[in-house]
């Protein structure tokens, strides 16, 4: 997530340097093939490709509408396991106890069993991360190149570590490579979870009523895992991608030849009163096609990388930041070691992961 008030204009241009050199080439023909080599019938009206334009934008803003509502949804999604995260951690930190205990155990056995469910939680963070992070089909973040220059940039963790290591320290010993052998590495780690669950409440570590509270807590992760999932796993449907591309690059293409009409007819009227102007006002048309192509592409691109929250792009949900926040706060609760409690994740480039 990029924290700064908004991109500066060096940065927006250099994002679409390969797009505003192929409009240059683009808006270019016309005006060369009217006035260099003569061809005075590429005179297109205006107003059928200012009709065109209208559609086009009306279908950027249900795309861009829609991507901001993607991206949206994943932010609440995650405040929500920022707080059930933080509930199951006082319920861990209070509710195991010996005060129902057919055979009270030690105190050090007490917090070995909290660490425990805490570092597992911690894992299934991580596990989901990683499977957001995965590639689909549809994602644009590692197709476009400057969009690979920017990820290089920002180095999203989960794409250059892999799982099993990054829960090798948080799961007992032979967990990790049980669960990353799984299709589901994070619904398998609350499988665990719920397993040990059960197994505190029938030694009387946990209460009945206690035990039940826990599992809803557990139920609204499996919930939020879901929600995640159903984002990462369902693109903004395919049927009106393809619109948004092929009404868009239509109306790239008709743009300078509308212009060139325009400008033709303003190269006559000035030329009587600005006779250098002669022929080379239509050469202006140029700059203002580019423009015009330039402000509906990054509109309609900006709606493409934005409907996938979890790419790990500079504007993405920074789930790896908002991981290790919960790692930080619940690693506190239960007083571990200061020394082997990781530090916030800081920004690189103004980016959040």
């Amino acid at each position: 997530m990029y924290t700064k008030r908004i991109f500066s204009p060096a940065t927006l241009i250099l994002w679409t340097r390969y797009e505003l050199m192929l409009f240059v080439g683009i808006a270019s023909v016309p005006v060369l093939l009217y006035s260099v080599f003569d061809q005075r019938w590429i005179q297109f009206p205006w107003l059928p490709i200012a009709l065109v334009g209208t559609s086009v934008a009306f279908i950027l803003s249900f795309q861009n509408n829609a991507a901001y509502g993607r991206v949206w949804e994943a932010r609440k999604i995650w405040g929500g396991i920022v707080n059930s995260s933080r509930a199951l951690g006082f319920m861990v930190n209070d509710f195991v106890t010996n005060a129902f205990a057919d055979e009270p155990v030690s105190e050090e056995e007490l917090r070995s069993i909290r660490r425990r469910m805490v570092m597992r939680h911690i894992a299934w963070l991580t596990a989901l991360r990683h499977a957001m992070r995965g590639e689909r089909p549809w994602e644009t973040n590692h197709r476009a190149r400057t969009n690979r220059e920017w990820k290089g940039r920002i180095r999203v963790h989960e794409l250059h570590n892999s799982l099993q290591d990054d829960i090798a320290g948080y799961v007992p010993e032979g967990e990790g490579p049980k669960v990353c052998g799984k299709a589901n590495p994070a619904a398998q780690l609350l499988a665990l979870q719920s397993r040990e669950l059960e197994s505190l409440r029938s030694r009387g570590l946990i209460e009945d009523f206690r035990h039940m509270e826990m599992q809803g807590v557990l139920n609204d992760l499996v919930g939020h895992q879901g929600k995640s999932e159903r984002i990462k796993n369902f693109p903004y449907p395919r049927q009106y991608a393809t619109l948004n591309s092929t009404f868009l690059w239509i109306f790239i293409v008709l743009i300078p030849f509308g212009l060139v009409h325009e400008f033709a007819n303003l190269d006559g009227k000035l030329a009587g009163d600005y006779p250098w102007l002669d022929g080379w006002f239509i050469w202006m048309s140029v700059p203002f096609s580019v423009v015009v192509m330039w402000i509906f592409h990054t509109m309609e691109r900006i709606g493409r990388t934005t409907e996938n929250p979890f790419e790990g792009s500079v504007n993405d949900v920074p789930i790896t930041t908002i991981s290790r926040g919960i790692e930080i706060d619940l690693r506190q609760m239960i007083d571990d070691d200061p020394d082997s409690i990781p530090p916030p994740i800081g920004l690189r480039n103004h980016t959040q992961t």
